[in-house]
C-alpha cells in the first residue's frame, strides 16, 4: 500500500507527469529533459530524484552522463506505464514536449550521420584501434559454426565487412545501414570481392525493411553503442528471425572512455552481460554463452541468442 501511495504522490505534479511521459518514449539525460521542458537543471533533477525514489524511473550512469527511463520492475513500473497511457494524446503541453523530443532525436541522428560521412572510408581502421579485428572475426565465425544459414542479415553494415566475412556461409546476404556514404563503401567492397549474392540497402534498425520470420542469422557488429534504444533494435531483430535462427551482438564491455562519446558519437559506453541478456529475453530470444576478448583498455564481447518457437517458450514457462 505504501509503495502505491508514494508512487501516486510522486506523479501528482505536472512536471513530474511530463517527465514520466517523456521517459516512456526514450532513455534521456538530464540535459535533454531540461531542453525539452524549458526548466532549470536543478529543478528537473529534483523532480527526477522524486520519481526515482518512488520506483517509477530507473537511473543508470555511464561516465559523466546519467540516463533515465521507465522502471523495468513490474511494480511500480507497471503503474508508471498505466499512468502515461492515461495522459490524453491531444494534450497541448505533452504534444509540444514530444515535438521537442523528436527534434533531439533528430539532432542525435544528424550528429551520428555526420560522423559516419566523415569516417566512412576509414571505418575499419577506426574499429581496429580497439581490439584485433582478426580475433573478433574468428570468434564470430565460430559462434555460427554449427548453424545452417540461408538468409543472412547484417544490421549497421558499415563497410560490408560482416557480409564479406560470412559470404561463404549463406545463400543470400543483406546489409542494412542508415548512412548512404557507408553503403557506397560497402557496395564497392562487395563488388570488388565478387560477392554477387550480397546486397546492401538503406534502412533503419528500428524498422527493418524485411518481412517477419525471413532470415536465419543476424549480426550487430559494433553498432548498438550508437543506438538510442538498443532494446527496441533487438526486439525488431527478433521479429525478422525465423524460428531456430541465431543472433550475434558484438560490442564493448562497460568502460569509461568518454572520448569515444565526444569524438566518435558513441551513445553508450559498453554493455553488461545482464543488460544484453535482459534484452534477449524480453524479445523471446534464448541467450547462449558470451565470448569475451580482453583488450587494453577495451574488451569486446560477443553475445549470442536463438529464437525459439511459441511451443518451446510455453514449455519452458
Amino acid at each position: 500500500m505504501n509503495t502505491l501511495l508514494n508512487a501516486l504522490r510522486a506523479t501528482a505534479e505536472p512536471t513530474r507527469l511530463r517527465l514520466l511521459a517523456l521517459c516512456s518514449e526514450a532513455e534521456l539525460t538530464v540535459t535533454e529533459l531540461t531542453q525539452i521542458l524549458g526548466q532549470s537543471q536543478p529543478r528537473v533533477s529534483r523532480h527526477l530524484k522524486v520519481l526515482c525514489e518512488a520506483g517509477l524511473l530507473d537511473r543508470f550512469r555511464e561516465g559523466t552522463w546519467a540516463f533515465y527511463r521507465l522502471a523495468d520492475a513490474e511494480e511500480p513500473g507497471g503503474l508508471a506505464r498505466t499512468l502515461t497511457a492515461l495522459i490524453p494524446k491531444r494534450d497541448v503541453e505533452l504534444a509540444r514536449d514530444l515535438e521537442r523530443l523528436e527534434a533531439i532525436k533528430k539532432s542525435r541522428a544528424d550528429a551520428a550521420a555526420a560522423y559516419f560521412r566523415a569516417n566512412a572510408a576509414r571505418w575499419d581502421e577506426i574499429r581496429s584501434l580497439y581490439v584485433s579485428e582478426s580475433d573478433v572475426e574468428t570468434a564470430l565465425r565460430s559462434a555460427f559454426a554449427d548453424r545452417q544459414i540461408g538468409d543472412f542479415l547484417d544490421i549497421g553494415t558499415g563497410t560490408g565487412r560482416m557480409l564479406e566475412l560470412f559470404a561463404d556461409r549463406f545463400r543470400r546476404g543483406i546489409g542494412i545501414d542508415l548512412s548512404h556514404d557507408m553503403l557506397a563503401v560497402a557496395r564497392t567492397n562487395l563488388e570488388r570481392a565478387g560477392h554477387s549474392h550480397c546486397r546492401v540497402r538503406h534502412g533503419d534498425m528500428y524498422h527493418l525493411p524485411l518481412s517477419g520470420s525471413s532470415v536465419d542469422a543476424v549480426t550487430f557488429h559494433q553498432v548498438l553503442h550508437f543506438a538510442s534504444d538498443p532494446a527496441a533494435a533487438i526486439a525488431e531483430t527478433a521479429r525478422v528471425l525465423r524460428t531456430g535462427a541465431g543472433l550475434a551482438v558484438v560490442d564493448f564491455a562497460p568502460h569509461g572512455l568518454e572520448f569515444l562519446r565526444e569524438e566518435h558519437a558513441h551513445r553508450r559506453l559498453g554493455f553488461s552481460d545482464a543488460e544484453v541478456v535482459e534484452w534477449f529475453e524480453a524479445a523471446h530470444l534464448v541467450p547462449d554463452n558470451s565470448v569475451r576478448l580482453e583488450g587494453d583498455p577495451l574488451t569486446v564481447v560477443i553475445w549470442t541468442a536463438a529464437k525459439t518457437s511459441i511451443e518451446e517458450r510455453r514449455a519452458a514457462e
